[in-house]
């Protein structure tokens, strides 16, 4: 048999269990500890770590550590990403156990105290369309956000990009945000700690880049762009957001013309939000040349 037809039979061997299939179900809509499914599924640990293990066996699930805590859900990659959502397709979407389990974590996450939602003020909501703007006219790709905070560029977003990845140092905000992605129905999202100066992401992985109000306090403004820069395909484009005061926009303004300019980078003229007394400053970069080589 061809490598696709055996992966196929693996598949439904271990979607073969009831448990198994709801853990897919649950993990398909987002990524969630042992301890969360254990509560969820009302099984002693031991099992659903065996059950769990059985589903990563197969590919069907992967597992990652975050801290304290190890997180599975469906790899968002890989060359069998296709065959996955075909398979992932055929789960009943008006399945009453499926939605039953995905209230229970969600209740779970909200006894936790995580699951918090800030409304957005008017100038958030300006800079948000303008994000919405720029992405109409190319697709996301794949996306990274670093300095994701609680996730709110990842729930504007995260739907519109073929996968997306969350990085921030701050193990509340990265749990907040989770809360906030699942209760917002974005699947296709995965939240890792990582240091913006040294990502543990190959080279030219992602489609969009997005710096996410992280310049402003950086210690090491030039390494940040061009660990940015390392990230993005040839034909990527790097966002930057940053949160300013007046008074310091315009020198933040020039100081990203140097940046870029010394990471190899192409700047179009930054986007000041709003036009009058402007609280944040929007930039789209790119590869000024494939052969260049950052400073």
């Amino acid at each position: 048999m061809q490598n696709s037809t055996e992966k196929l039979i693996t598949h439904l061997k271990a979607l073969a269990d009831p448990i198994r299939l709801r853990l897919l179900a649950l993990c398909v809509r987002g990524e969630a500890t042992v301890s969360e499914l254990t509560e969820v599924m009302g099984q002693s640990q031991p099992r659903i770590s065996q059950h769990l293990k059985q589903l990563c066996g197969a590919g069907l699930l992967e597992r990652f550590r975050d801290g304290h805590f190890v997180y599975y859900r469906v790899p968002l990659g890989s060359k069998q990403a296709a065959q996955r959502r075909r398979l992932f397709a055929l789960l009943p979407p008006d399945e009453p156990a499926f939605e039953l389990d995905f209230d229970k974590l969600c209740h779970s996450r909200a006894k936790q105290g995580v699951a918090v939602t800030e409304k957005d003020d008017e100038i958030v909501r300006r800079l948000h369309r303008a994000l919405i703007e720029l992405t109409v006219a190319m697709p996301l790709g794949d996306l990274i956000d670093i300095g994701s905070g609680q996730g709110r560029i990842l729930k504007l977003l995260g739907s519109r990009a073929q996968r997306a990845v969350g990085v921030d140092i701050d193990s509340d905000a990265r749990q907040l945000a989770r809360a906030e992605l699942l209760l917002a129905g974005v699947e296709n999202c995965s939240l890792r700690n990582g240091d913006m100066y040294e990502l543990p992401f190959a080279d030219g992985e992602f489609d969009t880049v997005i710096l996410d109000d992280v310049l402003g306090t950086a210690e090491r403004p030039m390494t940040a762009i061009n660990e940015a820069r390392r990230l993005l395909k040839p034909s990527g484009r790097l966002l930057l957001l940053a949160q300013v005061d007046a008074g310091a926009l315009d020198k933040l303004q020039d100081q990203l013309v140097v940046w870029c300019r010394t990471a190899g980078l192409r700047l179009a003229p930054p986007r000041r939000i709003p036009s009058k007394q402007p609280r944040w400053l929007l930039a789209v970069a790119t590869l000024a040349d494939s052969r260049t080589v950052a400073a």
